[in-house]
């Protein structure tokens, strides 16, 4: 089974109200006056990072992922579960599991260690606590929204290739907690860029049922030069976010684009429709 065959089948289980139809990056969970919101991400050795990369930065960036996905809800950080496979450089994990829960004031709530032979498997669940309701979701984009993003994509790949001013994009990304916190009341629909820009915005439009006009020339790139690699790349963790005409951004932001009625495909990048995700960005198999 390929990453998309295997959520839909996932979709056929018994799933909480709270899992939004699977349709979003994280659940959604009203507890008495509290509204928590519940994410997952996992990181493999060989596919997510190199064998020989510094477990310190690898720790960080579990953690910045996880983040990533309650920024995009407007949460702040309760705490995190760790699903941890010993090996090599564990100090130095620690090390970066520090560094970062310290840097987002996000403390540790316990998780699980294993032993196992092969590559390594990372996990984290991270736990938020809801700042607006209703949560942002993928699914509220409407026609005549703007199509809005945080900030530049192509950073995390040019770090990927070597470049030295974009190393930390990649090694160390920042989740964008503030501004998904200040979005939160002004936003239509909300989410990571975390596949890829084409990619999530085609999974936006998907969850909402529209077709998202991307204006190209306006998208913030890394390298212009290689716009079409930036957009596709993906391990940016900006915020992709819609929002009415009218409405008044608290945070700086890029305009890249309108919602329109559903057509037919889910994204057009100018003239061209893009119907296909499997040339967009990034999915497991």
């Amino acid at each position: 089974m390929n990453e998309p065959d295997f959520i839909a089948a996932l979709r056929a289980l018994p799933l909480h109200p709270g899992a939004r139809g699977l349709m979003d990056d994280c659940a959604v969970i009203d507890l008495g006056s509290e509204t928590l919101v519940v994410t997952h991400d996992m990181m493999a050795e060989g596919t997510h990072f190199r064998a020989d990369a510094d477990m310190a930065d690898v720790a960080w960036k579990l953690v910045a992922t996880n983040l990533s996905d309650l920024a995009a809800k407007g949460a702040e950080p309760v705490g995190v579960l760790l699903g941890h496979t010993l090996g090599h450089d564990d100090a130095r994990f620690l090390e970066g599991l520090r560094e970062s829960l310290e840097a987002f004031d996000t403390p540790l709530l316990g998780g699980d260690t294993i032993a196992a032979a092969g590559p390594r498997a990372l996990g984290l669940t991270a736990i938020g606590r809801a700042t607006f309701t209703p949560v942002p979701a993928r699914s509220g984009a409407r026609a005549g929204d703007g199509v809005w993003i945080t900030g530049p994509v192509g950073r995390a790949m040019l770090g990927f290739e070597g470049a030295p001013e974009h190393l930390a994009a990649f090694d160390r990304p920042c989740p964008r907690l503030a501004q998904g916190r200040a979005l939160a009341p002004h936003v239509t629909a909300m989410m990571d860029v975390s596949d890829g820009l084409l990619l999530d915005a085609f999974r936006l439009a998907e969850a909402s049922g529209v077709t998202l006009a991307l204006e190209p020339q306006a998208i913030p790139v890394a390298d212009p030069a290689q716009l079409q690699k930036c957009i596709r790349w993906g391990d940016d963790y900006e915020l992709l976010f819609t929002a009415r005409p009218a409405a008044a951004l608290p945070v700086p932001a890029h305009r890249i684009g309108t919602v329109a009625p559903r057509g037919p495909a889910p994204l057009l990048l100018g003239e061209t429709a893009l119907g296909d995700p499997a040339s967009l960005g990034y999915r497991h198999g």
